[in-house]
């Protein structure tokens, strides 16, 4: 039978205190409800629908290109109800997944091994058991060990509150038997609301097998508000520190370390030490080592490049036995040759330097181009912006600029040039020769400084 998939995503999330709609917080740097829809993904439905309806807009405008079906649910009244929208959009001959926008921690082989244990005529839970199941449906099972029923805990007597097996609302059954169930549904309990789990006690009255299969709580935890956001951030962030352990990373404090994107490859002897984030791609060659306090964000660096600490990079290159920082900031669009060092307090944007060369202290280098071998002093600056648009400077191989030099682009300093110290450069330098601009210095006989009366 083909798998159809539903998750529900239309609750408001009042417990989050957010104008932003629950499943569109972040955990991991992802919403919510994007977890959920890539786990639904690695099970290849034929089908996924997704129930929407607090922040309508936002939620749909975020995931536009998503190829699902979007169903509204205008009126929240329940799971049940919300599946109820969803169903005309299934085929009926295939089986119903039902997932949540706020479960972002289940993984594929739980879902697999739940879907596999039912086969094509049963419902299936995922069950798991907790401490403390405040807050969550019981499963009431017989002598024999089989689910009966379960019950929500509102409606709970006191015997079966003290139940530590829970519901965690993730079933799947055959549409056709689902669409019966559904129609069946009322409300007629202290919520008023039609329960999805409800659809339990009416398979069972029709003799239809319900199969349980257990999954851990860690799996199957829920958002309601910060703080369980927060929680499961750190459960989120530890798999991602086991994950890169296990492919021979060393991280100085897994407790201490944010992946918020995925790194698609990492060479050999990779070292990261605390509090450092990484965002989006990331690609690690062999013998990095990455200081305390860094975030990278889609950066490509090459093997033996060290990143001192309190350094930010983003959407760059980084060329083989690179030195970067500390507090150095590498902006969008750069390109590092090998062996350049940035240095503390720099700023490049949008600039490509060549292999060896250096940019030191306390400089800002933006749309430059700057050739193999060429030092730049402390306190230099490329003036790219005139206050309308930007220019470019280019500096060729070998040139030395003085520190404390504004470049004035477009300008272009040539190759073997040197520039002198407190120069401003507003005209091409040539190859080979000393350029410089400085008022000529003087001294004023008996000047006073002012003392004050």
């Amino acid at each position: 039978m083909p798998l159809n998939i539903v998750i529900l995503a239309a609750g408001q999330g009042t417990r989050m205190r957010s104008e932003l709609p629950k499943v569109l917080h972040c955990l991991g740097g992802k919403p919510l409800l994007q977890h959920v829809y890539e786990l639904a993904r690695e099970l290849a439905p034929e089908r996924i629908a997704i129930v929407y309806g607090h922040g309508a807009q936002r939620v749909l405008s975020r995931f536009a290109d998503w190829p699902v079906v979007w169903v509204e649910q205008a009126l929240q009244l329940g799971t049940g109800h919300a599946l109820q929208q969803a169903l005309p959009h299934l085929h009926e001959n295939a089986m119903v997944l039902v997932l949540y926008g706020d479960v972002p921690l289940l993984r594929r082989q739980t879902l697999a091994g739940l879907l596999g244990a039912v086969g094509e005529e049963r419902v299936g839970l995922l069950t798991t058991t907790l401490t403390d199941p405040t807050g969550y449906g019981r499963i009431v099972r017989n002598a024999q060990g089989e689910v009966v029923r379960i019950v929500e805990e509102k409606d709970a007597r006191a015997e079966e509150k003290a139940i530590l097996e829970v519901n965690t609302g993730v079933l799947v059954a055959p549409a056709a038997k689902l669409k019966t169930w559904l129609a069946r549904l009322d409300n007629a309990n202290a919520q008023g609301e039609y329960y999805l789990t409800d659809v339990v006690a009416h398979a069972l009255a029709d003799g239809v097998a319900v199969i349980s299969f257990p999954a851990p709580a860690d799996e199957v935890a829920g958002v309601n508000d910060r703080r369980q956001l927060a929680q499961l951030e750190r459960v989120y962030q530890r798999r991602q520190a086991e994950a890169l352990l296990e492919r021979g990373v060393t991280l100085r404090d897994p407790d201490r370390f944010d992946l918020r994107g995925r790194v698609e490859a990492v060479g050999r002897d990779v070292e990261i030490d605390v509090n450092v984030v990484l965002e989006g791609r990331i690609v690690l060659g062999d013998r990095v080592r990455i200081g305390p306090n860094v975030v990278l964000k889609d950066v490509v660096v090459g093997e033996e490049v060290e990143i001192l600490a309190g350094s930010l990079i983003e959407q760059a290159h980084i060329g083989p036995r690179c030195r970067i920082g500390p507090f150095a900031r590498i902006r969008p669009e750069t390109q590092l040759a090998e062996e350049v060092h940035i240095g503390n307090f720099v700023e490049v944007k949008k600039s490509r330097i060549g292999a060896g060369s250096k940019v030191n202290h306390l400089s800002y280098i933006g749309d430059a181009e700057i050739g193999a071998r060429v030092n730049v002093g402390a306190g230099t600056i490329t003036c790219n912006y005139d206050g309308a648009n930007k220019h470019q400077t280019i500096i060729e191989d070998g040139a030395f600029i003085g520190s404390d030099t504004q470049l004035v682009a477009p300008v272009r300093v040539g190759r073997e040039a040197t520039i002198g110290a407190g120069s401003t450069i507003t005209q091409d330098a040539p190859a080979g020769k000393l350029t410089l601009s400085r008022c000529r210095q003087i001294t004023v006989e008996h000047w006073q400084r002012p003392k004050k009366t």
